[in-house]
Protein backbone atom coordinates (compact mmCIF):
# COMPACT_ATOMS: atom_id res chain seq x y z
CA UNK A 1 0.00 0.00 0.00
CA UNK A 2 2.83 2.39 0.83
CA UNK A 3 4.56 1.70 -2.48
CA UNK A 4 1.31 2.30 -4.35
CA UNK A 5 0.73 5.61 -2.58
CA UNK A 6 4.33 6.63 -3.24
CA UNK A 7 3.81 5.87 -6.92
CA UNK A 8 0.72 8.03 -7.02
CA UNK A 9 2.58 10.92 -5.42
CA UNK A 10 5.37 10.57 -7.99
CA UNK A 11 2.89 10.60 -10.88
CA UNK A 12 1.21 13.71 -9.50
CA UNK A 13 4.54 15.49 -9.28
CA UNK A 14 5.64 14.51 -12.78
CA UNK A 15 2.24 14.98 -14.43
CA UNK A 16 0.29 17.69 -12.62
CA UNK A 17 -3.26 17.19 -13.88
CA UNK A 18 -5.35 19.29 -11.53
CA UNK A 19 -4.24 22.76 -12.46
CA UNK A 20 -6.77 24.86 -14.35
CA UNK A 21 -5.76 27.12 -17.22
CA UNK A 22 -6.53 30.81 -17.60
CA UNK A 23 -9.63 31.19 -19.82
CA UNK A 24 -7.93 32.77 -22.84
CA UNK A 25 -4.77 30.70 -22.71
CA UNK A 26 -6.31 27.56 -24.21
CA UNK A 27 -7.40 29.54 -27.26
CA UNK A 28 -3.96 31.11 -27.69
CA UNK A 29 -2.18 27.79 -27.18
CA UNK A 30 -4.39 26.12 -29.78
CA UNK A 31 -3.87 29.01 -32.18
CA UNK A 32 -0.10 28.65 -31.82
CA UNK A 33 -0.43 24.95 -32.56
CA UNK A 34 -2.66 25.55 -35.57
CA UNK A 35 -0.24 28.14 -37.00
CA UNK A 36 2.73 25.77 -36.59
CA UNK A 37 0.67 22.97 -38.13
CA UNK A 38 -0.27 25.09 -41.14
CA UNK A 39 3.33 26.31 -41.56
CA UNK A 40 4.61 22.74 -41.55
CA UNK A 41 1.92 21.61 -43.95
CA UNK A 42 3.11 24.19 -46.50
CA UNK A 43 6.14 21.98 -47.18
CA UNK A 44 5.16 18.58 -45.71
CA UNK A 45 1.44 18.46 -46.55
CA UNK A 46 -0.33 16.76 -49.45
CA UNK A 47 1.15 19.12 -52.05
CA UNK A 48 0.44 18.88 -55.77
CA UNK A 49 2.97 16.56 -57.44
CA UNK A 50 4.63 19.49 -59.18
CA UNK A 51 5.30 21.19 -55.84
CA UNK A 52 6.24 18.13 -53.79
CA UNK A 53 9.70 18.14 -52.23
CA UNK A 54 12.21 15.31 -52.44
CA UNK A 55 12.18 12.88 -49.47
CA UNK A 56 15.61 14.04 -48.30
CA UNK A 57 14.76 17.72 -48.50
CA UNK A 58 15.62 19.80 -45.44
CA UNK A 59 12.46 21.86 -45.94
CA UNK A 60 10.31 18.73 -45.74
CA UNK A 61 12.11 17.71 -42.52
CA UNK A 62 11.45 21.11 -40.98
CA UNK A 63 7.86 20.88 -42.18
CA UNK A 64 7.34 17.53 -40.43
CA UNK A 65 8.88 18.81 -37.21
CA UNK A 66 6.72 21.94 -37.33
CA UNK A 67 3.59 19.92 -38.14
CA UNK A 68 3.93 17.58 -35.18
CA UNK A 69 5.03 20.40 -32.90
CA UNK A 70 1.80 22.22 -33.72
CA UNK A 71 -0.28 19.05 -33.58
CA UNK A 72 0.76 18.23 -30.03
CA UNK A 73 0.12 21.83 -28.94
CA UNK A 74 -3.34 21.71 -30.53
CA UNK A 75 -4.24 18.43 -28.84
CA UNK A 76 -3.02 19.77 -25.49
CA UNK A 77 -5.04 22.98 -25.90
CA UNK A 78 -8.15 20.95 -26.74
CA UNK A 79 -7.70 18.71 -23.70
CA UNK A 80 -7.12 21.64 -21.36
CA UNK A 81 -10.17 23.39 -22.77
CA UNK A 82 -12.20 20.27 -22.03
CA UNK A 83 -11.31 20.63 -18.36
CA UNK A 84 -12.43 24.25 -18.45
CA UNK A 85 -15.75 23.19 -20.00
CA UNK A 86 -16.48 21.10 -16.90
CA UNK A 87 -14.97 23.61 -14.46
CA UNK A 88 -16.71 26.12 -12.19
CA UNK A 89 -16.78 28.83 -14.88
CA UNK A 90 -17.19 26.96 -18.19
CA UNK A 91 -17.03 28.82 -21.50
CA UNK A 92 -20.37 29.02 -23.26
CA UNK A 93 -21.19 27.82 -26.79
CA UNK A 94 -20.47 31.27 -28.27
CA UNK A 95 -16.99 31.34 -26.77
CA UNK A 96 -16.32 27.81 -28.02
CA UNK A 97 -17.43 28.72 -31.55
CA UNK A 98 -15.01 31.67 -31.51
CA UNK A 99 -12.26 29.29 -30.40
CA UNK A 100 -13.14 26.88 -33.23
CA UNK A 101 -12.94 29.67 -35.79
CA UNK A 102 -9.62 30.84 -34.31
CA UNK A 103 -8.09 27.37 -34.50
CA UNK A 104 -9.45 26.62 -37.98
CA UNK A 105 -8.47 29.90 -39.68
CA UNK A 106 -4.73 29.14 -40.17
CA UNK A 107 -5.58 25.85 -41.89
CA UNK A 108 -7.77 27.37 -44.61
CA UNK A 109 -5.27 28.83 -47.12
CA UNK A 110 -2.77 25.95 -47.07
CA UNK A 111 -2.57 22.68 -49.03
CA UNK A 112 -4.57 19.58 -48.04
CA UNK A 113 -3.37 17.89 -44.87
CA UNK A 114 -3.11 14.23 -43.89
CA UNK A 115 -4.72 12.87 -47.06
CA UNK A 116 -4.75 13.26 -50.85
CA UNK A 117 -8.45 12.35 -51.10
CA UNK A 118 -9.41 15.88 -52.09
CA UNK A 119 -7.59 15.34 -55.41
CA UNK A 120 -9.65 12.19 -55.93
CA UNK A 121 -12.80 14.25 -55.40
CA UNK A 122 -11.68 16.75 -58.03
CA UNK A 123 -10.80 14.00 -60.51
CA UNK A 124 -14.16 12.31 -59.95
CA UNK A 125 -15.94 15.63 -60.43
CA UNK A 126 -14.07 16.20 -63.69
CA UNK A 127 -15.03 12.68 -64.80
CA UNK A 128 -18.71 13.36 -64.11
CA UNK A 129 -18.47 16.59 -66.09
CA UNK A 130 -16.80 14.67 -68.94
CA UNK A 131 -19.54 12.00 -68.74
CA UNK A 132 -17.16 9.23 -67.70
CA UNK A 133 -18.82 6.63 -65.45
CA UNK A 134 -17.07 7.01 -62.08
CA UNK A 135 -18.75 3.84 -60.82
CA UNK A 136 -16.98 1.77 -63.46
CA UNK A 137 -13.65 3.54 -64.05
CA UNK A 138 -10.97 5.03 -61.82
CA UNK A 139 -9.33 8.46 -62.29
CA UNK A 140 -6.75 6.92 -64.63
CA UNK A 141 -9.49 6.88 -67.28
CA UNK A 142 -9.64 10.68 -67.08
CA UNK A 143 -5.90 11.10 -67.59
CA UNK A 144 -4.09 14.43 -67.55
CA UNK A 145 -2.59 16.51 -64.75
CA UNK A 146 -5.58 16.25 -62.43
CA UNK A 147 -5.61 12.45 -62.48
CA UNK A 148 -1.86 12.48 -61.76
CA UNK A 149 -2.60 14.12 -58.40
CA UNK A 150 -4.61 11.11 -57.21
CA UNK A 151 -2.77 8.68 -54.92
CA UNK A 152 -1.56 5.62 -56.89
CA UNK A 153 -3.64 3.19 -54.83
CA UNK A 154 -6.87 4.88 -56.02
CA UNK A 155 -5.95 5.47 -59.68
CA UNK A 156 -7.92 2.43 -60.91
CA UNK A 157 -10.61 2.41 -58.22
CA UNK A 158 -14.26 3.36 -58.89
CA UNK A 159 -15.81 5.74 -56.39
CA UNK A 160 -18.24 4.53 -53.69
CA UNK A 161 -19.66 8.04 -53.13
CA UNK A 162 -23.27 8.88 -53.82
CA UNK A 163 -24.82 11.36 -56.28
CA UNK A 164 -24.93 14.27 -53.82
CA UNK A 165 -21.17 14.06 -53.29
CA UNK A 166 -20.56 13.81 -57.04
CA UNK A 167 -22.81 16.81 -57.67
CA UNK A 168 -20.72 19.27 -55.65
CA UNK A 169 -17.47 17.64 -56.77
CA UNK A 170 -18.46 18.13 -60.40
CA UNK A 171 -19.51 21.74 -59.78
CA UNK A 172 -16.19 22.58 -58.09
CA UNK A 173 -14.13 20.79 -60.74
CA UNK A 174 -15.92 22.72 -63.48
CA UNK A 175 -15.70 26.09 -61.68
CA UNK A 176 -11.99 25.64 -60.96
CA UNK A 177 -11.28 24.49 -64.54
CA UNK A 178 -9.59 21.43 -63.05
CA UNK A 179 -6.88 23.59 -61.45
CA UNK A 180 -5.87 21.63 -58.30
CA UNK A 181 -5.13 24.61 -56.04
CA UNK A 182 -8.42 26.34 -56.90
CA UNK A 183 -10.31 23.07 -56.62
CA UNK A 184 -8.90 22.44 -53.14
CA UNK A 185 -10.11 25.86 -52.00
CA UNK A 186 -13.56 25.22 -53.45
CA UNK A 187 -13.92 21.81 -51.81
CA UNK A 188 -12.63 23.20 -48.52
CA UNK A 189 -15.37 25.84 -48.62
CA UNK A 190 -17.92 23.08 -49.17
CA UNK A 191 -16.44 21.19 -46.22
CA UNK A 192 -16.69 24.34 -44.09
CA UNK A 193 -20.40 24.53 -44.87
CA UNK A 194 -20.71 20.97 -43.59
CA UNK A 195 -18.76 21.85 -40.44
CA UNK A 196 -21.01 24.87 -39.92
CA UNK A 197 -24.08 22.60 -40.04
CA UNK A 198 -22.40 20.26 -37.56
CA UNK A 199 -21.63 22.93 -34.97
CA UNK A 200 -25.08 24.48 -35.34
CA UNK A 201 -26.74 21.10 -34.81
CA UNK A 202 -24.63 19.99 -31.83
CA UNK A 203 -25.99 22.36 -29.14
CA UNK A 204 -29.59 21.79 -30.24
CA UNK A 205 -29.21 18.01 -30.23
CA UNK A 206 -27.39 18.15 -26.91
CA UNK A 207 -30.24 20.04 -25.20
CA UNK A 208 -32.82 17.61 -26.59
CA UNK A 209 -30.75 14.60 -25.53
CA UNK A 210 -30.05 15.88 -22.02
CA UNK A 211 -26.37 16.68 -22.61
CA UNK A 212 -24.42 19.84 -21.81
CA UNK A 213 -24.24 21.88 -25.08
CA UNK A 214 -20.76 23.20 -24.28
CA UNK A 215 -19.43 19.69 -23.63
CA UNK A 216 -21.01 18.53 -26.90
CA UNK A 217 -19.40 21.38 -28.85
CA UNK A 218 -16.03 20.70 -27.25
CA UNK A 219 -16.04 16.98 -28.03
CA UNK A 220 -17.75 17.04 -31.41
CA UNK A 221 -16.92 20.50 -32.77
CA UNK A 222 -13.45 21.45 -31.55
CA UNK A 223 -12.12 17.91 -31.81
CA UNK A 224 -8.63 17.77 -33.38
CA UNK A 225 -9.86 15.13 -35.84
CA UNK A 226 -12.42 17.58 -37.18
CA UNK A 227 -9.86 20.36 -37.56
CA UNK A 228 -7.23 18.16 -39.16
CA UNK A 229 -9.36 16.11 -41.52
CA UNK A 230 -12.60 17.99 -42.22
CA UNK A 231 -11.04 21.46 -42.34
CA UNK A 232 -7.44 20.62 -43.23
CA UNK A 233 -8.24 17.60 -45.37
CA UNK A 234 -11.54 18.92 -46.83
CA UNK A 235 -13.15 15.46 -46.68
CA UNK A 236 -16.71 15.01 -47.87
CA UNK A 237 -17.48 13.45 -44.47
CA UNK A 238 -18.07 17.06 -43.33
CA UNK A 239 -21.06 17.38 -45.68
CA UNK A 240 -22.33 13.94 -44.70
CA UNK A 241 -22.19 14.76 -40.98
CA UNK A 242 -23.62 18.25 -41.47
CA UNK A 243 -26.67 16.86 -43.27
CA UNK A 244 -26.97 14.02 -40.74
CA UNK A 245 -26.90 16.50 -37.86
CA UNK A 246 -29.51 18.70 -39.52
CA UNK A 247 -31.69 15.65 -40.14
CA UNK A 248 -31.46 14.55 -36.51
CA UNK A 249 -32.35 18.06 -35.33
CA UNK A 250 -35.44 17.95 -37.54
CA UNK A 251 -36.37 14.44 -36.37
CA UNK A 252 -36.00 15.24 -32.68
CA UNK A 253 -38.17 18.31 -33.25
CA UNK A 254 -41.44 18.56 -35.12
CA UNK A 255 -40.30 17.69 -38.62
CA UNK A 256 -39.48 13.95 -38.82
CA UNK A 257 -40.37 13.89 -42.53
CA UNK A 258 -37.81 16.59 -43.22
CA UNK A 259 -35.37 14.64 -41.08
CA UNK A 260 -35.83 11.54 -43.24
CA UNK A 261 -35.04 13.53 -46.39
CA UNK A 262 -31.96 15.22 -44.91
CA UNK A 263 -30.55 11.95 -43.56
CA UNK A 264 -31.10 10.35 -46.97
CA UNK A 265 -29.16 13.17 -48.61
CA UNK A 266 -26.37 12.54 -46.09
CA UNK A 267 -26.34 8.88 -47.10
CA UNK A 268 -26.12 9.96 -50.75
CA UNK A 269 -22.81 11.58 -49.83
CA UNK A 270 -21.45 8.55 -47.95
CA UNK A 271 -23.46 5.40 -47.28
CA UNK A 272 -22.86 4.95 -43.50
CA UNK A 273 -25.22 7.87 -42.80
CA UNK A 274 -28.10 5.62 -43.89
CA UNK A 275 -28.07 4.20 -40.36
CA UNK A 276 -29.51 7.56 -39.34
CA UNK A 277 -32.81 6.46 -40.87
CA UNK A 278 -33.18 3.99 -37.99
CA UNK A 279 -33.04 6.91 -35.56
CA UNK A 280 -35.49 8.97 -37.61
CA UNK A 281 -37.98 6.11 -37.89
CA UNK A 282 -37.75 5.35 -34.15
CA UNK A 283 -38.15 8.99 -33.15
CA UNK A 284 -41.11 9.41 -35.50
CA UNK A 285 -42.79 6.25 -34.21
CA UNK A 286 -42.44 7.42 -30.62
CA UNK A 287 -44.30 10.63 -31.44
CA UNK A 288 -47.52 8.84 -32.40
CA UNK A 289 -49.95 6.62 -30.52
CA UNK A 290 -51.07 3.20 -31.61
CA UNK A 291 -49.29 0.33 -33.31
CA UNK A 292 -50.75 1.08 -36.74
CA UNK A 293 -49.56 4.67 -36.68
CA UNK A 294 -46.11 3.62 -35.55
CA UNK A 295 -45.85 1.16 -38.41
CA UNK A 296 -47.03 3.97 -40.66
CA UNK A 297 -44.25 6.23 -39.37
CA UNK A 298 -41.64 3.61 -40.20
CA UNK A 299 -43.15 3.08 -43.63
CA UNK A 300 -43.26 6.82 -44.26
CA UNK A 301 -39.58 7.11 -43.36
CA UNK A 302 -38.72 4.39 -45.89
CA UNK A 303 -40.96 5.91 -48.58
CA UNK A 304 -39.51 9.40 -48.14
CA UNK A 305 -35.99 8.00 -48.26
CA UNK A 306 -36.67 6.13 -51.51
CA UNK A 307 -38.33 9.19 -53.03
CA UNK A 308 -35.43 11.47 -52.05
CA UNK A 309 -32.96 8.97 -53.49
CA UNK A 310 -34.84 8.83 -56.77
CA UNK A 311 -35.13 12.60 -57.09
CA UNK A 312 -31.47 13.24 -56.20
CA UNK A 313 -30.28 10.59 -58.64
CA UNK A 314 -32.48 11.93 -61.42
CA UNK A 315 -31.32 15.51 -60.86
CA UNK A 316 -27.61 14.62 -60.80
CA UNK A 317 -27.87 12.07 -63.59
CA UNK A 318 -25.14 9.84 -62.14
CA UNK A 319 -27.23 6.68 -61.88
CA UNK A 320 -27.30 4.01 -59.20
CA UNK A 321 -23.85 2.57 -59.77
CA UNK A 322 -22.78 3.70 -56.29
CA UNK A 323 -24.72 0.74 -54.83
CA UNK A 324 -22.49 -1.83 -56.52
CA UNK A 325 -19.43 0.39 -55.97
CA UNK A 326 -19.88 0.07 -52.19
CA UNK A 327 -17.87 -3.14 -52.51
CA UNK A 328 -14.83 -1.15 -53.68
CA UNK A 329 -11.89 -2.96 -52.08
CA UNK A 330 -9.87 -1.44 -49.27
CA UNK A 331 -6.24 -0.56 -49.88
CA UNK A 332 -3.93 -3.55 -49.25
CA UNK A 333 -1.99 -1.84 -46.47
CA UNK A 334 -5.07 -0.57 -44.64
CA UNK A 335 -4.61 -0.78 -40.87
CA UNK A 336 -8.22 -1.59 -40.00
CA UNK A 337 -8.55 -4.31 -37.38
CA UNK A 338 -9.93 -6.96 -39.75
CA UNK A 339 -7.47 -6.07 -42.52
CA UNK A 340 -4.54 -6.31 -40.10
CA UNK A 341 -5.73 -9.68 -38.81
CA UNK A 342 -6.25 -10.84 -42.39
CA UNK A 343 -2.68 -9.96 -43.36
CA UNK A 344 -1.27 -11.60 -40.24
CA UNK A 345 -3.30 -14.76 -40.78
CA UNK A 346 -2.35 -14.88 -44.46
CA UNK A 347 1.34 -14.54 -43.62
CA UNK A 348 1.06 -17.33 -41.06
CA UNK A 349 -0.70 -19.63 -43.55
CA UNK A 350 1.93 -18.89 -46.17
CA UNK A 351 4.67 -19.71 -43.69
CA UNK A 352 3.21 -23.18 -43.08
CA UNK A 353 2.70 -23.74 -46.81
CA UNK A 354 -1.11 -23.62 -46.79
CA UNK A 355 -2.99 -22.76 -49.95
CA UNK A 356 -5.66 -20.95 -47.91
CA UNK A 357 -3.58 -17.80 -47.47
CA UNK A 358 -5.47 -15.80 -50.17
CA UNK A 359 -8.73 -16.45 -48.31
CA UNK A 360 -7.53 -15.02 -44.99
CA UNK A 361 -8.30 -11.35 -45.65
CA UNK A 362 -11.80 -11.98 -47.16
CA UNK A 363 -12.63 -14.28 -44.26
CA UNK A 364 -11.66 -11.67 -41.67
CA UNK A 365 -13.55 -8.98 -43.56
CA UNK A 366 -16.63 -11.20 -43.50
CA UNK A 367 -16.25 -11.77 -39.78
CA UNK A 368 -15.87 -8.02 -39.33
CA UNK A 369 -19.14 -7.37 -41.14
CA UNK A 370 -20.85 -10.00 -39.00
CA UNK A 371 -19.44 -8.43 -35.85
CA UNK A 372 -20.63 -5.01 -37.07
CA UNK A 373 -24.17 -6.34 -37.53
CA UNK A 374 -24.12 -7.87 -34.05
CA UNK A 375 -22.78 -4.65 -32.51
CA UNK A 376 -25.50 -2.61 -34.20
CA UNK A 377 -28.15 -5.05 -33.00
CA UNK A 378 -26.85 -4.82 -29.43
CA UNK A 379 -26.73 -1.02 -29.61
CA UNK A 380 -30.40 -0.82 -30.60
CA UNK A 381 -31.97 -3.80 -28.82
CA UNK A 382 -30.22 -3.98 -25.45
CA UNK A 383 -32.22 -3.40 -22.28
CA UNK A 384 -33.04 -0.82 -21.19
CA UNK A 385 -33.54 0.51 -24.68
CA UNK A 386 -31.02 3.28 -25.40
CA UNK A 387 -31.99 6.66 -26.79
CA UNK A 388 -32.14 6.47 -30.60
CA UNK A 389 -29.52 9.17 -31.25
CA UNK A 390 -27.06 7.55 -28.86
CA UNK A 391 -27.68 4.12 -30.37
CA UNK A 392 -26.93 5.64 -33.77
CA UNK A 393 -23.60 6.97 -32.50
CA UNK A 394 -22.60 3.55 -31.17
CA UNK A 395 -23.62 1.96 -34.47
CA UNK A 396 -21.50 4.35 -36.53
CA UNK A 397 -18.51 3.74 -34.26
CA UNK A 398 -18.95 0.00 -34.82
CA UNK A 399 -19.05 0.49 -38.60
CA UNK A 400 -15.86 2.55 -38.51
CA UNK A 401 -13.90 0.28 -36.16
CA UNK A 402 -14.99 -3.15 -37.41
CA UNK A 403 -15.20 -2.38 -41.13
CA UNK A 404 -12.63 -3.51 -43.71
CA UNK A 405 -11.12 -0.01 -43.97
CA UNK A 406 -10.54 2.73 -41.45
CA UNK A 407 -9.13 6.22 -41.56
CA UNK A 408 -8.86 8.54 -38.53
CA UNK A 409 -11.72 10.74 -39.72
CA UNK A 410 -14.09 7.75 -39.94
CA UNK A 411 -14.31 7.82 -36.13
CA UNK A 412 -15.97 11.23 -36.44
CA UNK A 413 -19.09 9.51 -37.80
CA UNK A 414 -20.03 8.13 -34.41
CA UNK A 415 -18.09 10.61 -32.29
CA UNK A 416 -20.14 13.52 -33.62
CA UNK A 417 -23.39 11.85 -32.57
CA UNK A 418 -22.04 10.57 -29.26
CA UNK A 419 -20.87 14.10 -28.42
CA UNK A 420 -24.47 15.26 -28.60
CA UNK A 421 -26.24 12.28 -27.03
CA UNK A 422 -23.72 10.13 -25.16
CA UNK A 423 -23.97 9.96 -21.39
CA UNK A 424 -20.94 10.64 -19.27
CA UNK A 425 -18.72 7.68 -18.57
CA UNK A 426 -16.57 5.11 -20.29
CA UNK A 427 -17.74 5.71 -23.87
CA UNK A 428 -17.02 9.43 -23.82
CA UNK A 429 -13.64 8.88 -22.16
CA UNK A 430 -12.80 6.30 -24.83
CA UNK A 431 -13.64 8.62 -27.73
CA UNK A 432 -11.65 11.44 -26.12
CA UNK A 433 -8.58 9.22 -25.77
CA UNK A 434 -9.09 7.78 -29.24
CA UNK A 435 -9.30 11.25 -30.74
CA UNK A 436 -5.94 12.25 -29.32
CA UNK A 437 -4.24 9.05 -30.48
CA UNK A 438 -5.74 9.02 -33.98
CA UNK A 439 -4.84 12.67 -34.51
CA UNK A 440 -1.19 11.57 -34.43
CA UNK A 441 -1.64 8.49 -36.63
CA UNK A 442 -1.19 9.89 -40.16
CA UNK A 443 1.58 11.89 -41.82
CA UNK A 444 0.59 15.30 -43.24
CA UNK A 445 1.33 14.12 -46.81
CA UNK A 446 -1.16 11.25 -46.48
CA UNK A 447 1.37 8.48 -47.21
CA UNK A 448 2.75 5.74 -44.99
CA UNK A 449 5.73 6.91 -42.91
CA UNK A 450 9.28 5.62 -43.06
CA UNK A 451 11.78 5.56 -40.19
CA UNK A 452 13.24 8.94 -41.13
CA UNK A 453 9.85 10.65 -41.16
CA UNK A 454 8.88 9.01 -37.88
CA UNK A 455 12.05 10.41 -36.33
CA UNK A 456 11.18 13.93 -37.46
CA UNK A 457 7.63 13.53 -36.16
CA UNK A 458 8.84 12.35 -32.76
CA UNK A 459 11.28 15.25 -32.58
CA UNK A 460 8.49 17.72 -33.30
CA UNK A 461 6.27 16.15 -30.65
CA UNK A 462 9.10 16.14 -28.11
CA UNK A 463 9.77 19.83 -28.74
CA UNK A 464 6.09 20.53 -28.15
CA UNK A 465 6.16 18.64 -24.84
CA UNK A 466 9.15 20.74 -23.74
CA UNK A 467 7.34 23.91 -24.80
CA UNK A 468 4.24 22.86 -22.87
CA UNK A 469 6.33 22.24 -19.77
CA UNK A 470 7.80 25.74 -20.06
CA UNK A 471 4.37 27.29 -20.62
CA UNK A 472 2.93 25.30 -17.74
CA UNK A 473 5.46 26.90 -15.38
CA UNK A 474 5.10 30.39 -16.83
CA UNK A 475 3.68 33.05 -14.46
CA UNK A 476 -0.05 33.54 -14.83
CA UNK A 477 -0.70 30.33 -16.75
CA UNK A 478 -2.41 28.49 -13.91
CA UNK A 479 -5.52 29.95 -12.34
CA UNK A 480 -6.49 27.40 -9.75
CA UNK A 481 -7.53 23.82 -9.29
CA UNK A 482 -9.95 21.96 -11.49
CA UNK A 483 -10.68 18.32 -12.05
CA UNK A 484 -10.37 17.01 -15.60
CA UNK A 485 -13.65 15.67 -16.88
CA UNK A 486 -15.09 14.46 -20.15
CA UNK A 487 -18.62 13.76 -19.04
CA UNK A 488 -21.29 15.38 -21.14
CA UNK A 489 -24.60 14.39 -19.54
CA UNK A 490 -26.28 16.50 -16.92
CA UNK A 491 -30.00 16.05 -17.28
CA UNK A 492 -32.63 14.20 -19.28
CA UNK A 493 -35.16 16.26 -21.18
CA UNK A 494 -36.43 14.08 -24.04
CA UNK A 495 -36.23 10.53 -25.31
CA UNK A 496 -33.93 11.53 -28.17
Amino acid sequence: MRSREAGRVLVRRLLPQRVAVAPGHCRLLGLAGSVALAAGGATAGALPVGDALTPDSGREALGLISTYFGLVLLIAAWWLLGREVRGPKPPGPRSLLITLATWAAPLLPGPPLFSRDVYSYLAQGAMVHARIDVYTHGPVRLGGPLADEVAPVWQHTPTPYGPVSLAFESAIAHASRAEPSLGVIGLRLIALLGVALMVLALPVLARRCGTDPSAALWLGGLNPLLLLHLVGGAHNDAVMLGLLGAGLVAATGRWPACGAVLVTLAALVKAPAALGLLAVATLWARRVEGRRRRVGAVAATAALSLAATGVATAVTGTGYGWISALTTPASPDNWALTSTLGRATGALLEAVGSGLAPLAAPAWHGLGLLATAVAIGVAWLRRPRPRPVYALGLSLIAVAVLGPAIRPWYVLWGLFVIAAAGPGGTVRKAVVAGSGVLALAVLPNGFAPDSRQLTYAVCGGALAVCALWCVRHAPGFATGNALPAVSGGHRSERSA
